[in-house]
């Protein structure tokens, strides 16, 4: 992931004197959102004195580290024999597809078995795409028949997962923001059907963002989070141009932090959310 301040901090090192309103710009084009954004500049702004690179780096690193959530524990089966299920969300060409066959991979490098709902019948090529993943990594695969009910794909995958006794349930779901109220009553209905063989179900609904959307991220977590509460954020793209930024923003918004992060194109290129890892690559 490229630092979103390091080009900053060498554009600052050659200016005589900090133009704010360019500042200003840059951090909000970093992905950080206006408020974020502000703040900073104010701070900066506070000091009453001519400003460094470093006093920018400096107090970015602090208002960014107040923002980001601290490291969440990996998911870990659950007792008594059912699948810790998870609910993924997001527009489609965010990586959602891919980024729920690389969270199975990631399960089961940790020797937990894992179970994948193909529940997007809306869109055949995701389904496609889903089987494929699971042939090259061994992961079983939940289909239903073209346009058939989400809600049924993701209850014959649940109940797959407790007869074979796997330790997950992935249910990789349909992102159409077009339709609010169908998403939203999709969504729900999702979340009811599964709490039928487990009311606890889903364990933890994750919205994939890319990480090269800016604010277009914060407002689909504002549309998907009203639809079905959202704990945390798959950030994909975060190789290359994808500046991490977006997670800042969301989770200084709406408290949705990140949780897993798509660092390259391979199933092995995912990882949990390290906090300090996390803010080493950005400053």
């Amino acid at each position: 992931m490229a630092g979103i301040f390091k080009s900053l901090y060498n554009k600052l090192s050659n200016q005589a004197e900090i133009d704010w309103d360019d500042l200003e710009a840059e951090l909000v084009s970093a992905d950080l959102g206006p408020v974020l954004a502000m703040r900073i500049v104010d701070e900066l702004r506070d000091l009453g004195r001519q400003v460094s690179a470093e006093d920018v780096v400096e107090v970015a690193r602090a208002r960014v580290s107040e923002r980001l959530p601290p490291d969440s524990p990996p998911p870990l089966p659950l007792p008594g024999g059912k699948p810790f299920t998870f609910l993924v969300v997001g527009v489609n060409g965010v990586g959602k597809t891919t980024s729920c066959a690389k969270l199975a991979h990631w399960l089961q490098q940790r020797q937990a078995p894992t179970v994948l709902a193909a529940a997007d019948t809306f869109r055949a090529a995701a389904t496609e795409q889903l089987q494929r993943w699971g042939e090259r990594l061994d992961v079983p695969v939940v289909t239903g028949a073209p346009n058939a009910d989400p809600s049924s794909v993701c209850y014959n995958a649940h109940e797959r997962a407790i007869r074979e006794q796997a330790k997950y349930l992935i249910c990789d779901t349909a992102g159409r923001l077009h339709t609010r109220h169908n998403l939203m009553e999709e969504l729900a209905k999702i979340r009811r059907t599964l709490a039928k063989q487990d009311e606890k179900a889903p364990h933890l609904t994750l919205l994939v963002v890319d990480a090269t959307t800016g604010s277009n991220a914060l407002n689909q977590a504002r549309i998907f989070h009203e639809a079905c509460p959202l704990d945390g954020l798959i950030v994909t793209k975060m190789d290359g141009s994808g500046k991490g930024g977006v997670a800042i923003n969301i989770h200084d918004q709406l408290g949705i932090p990140p949780r897993f992060l798509g660092t390259g194109e391979e199933p092995e290129a995912f990882q949990l959310f390290n906090r300090r890892e996390f803010l080493e690559e950005m400053l």
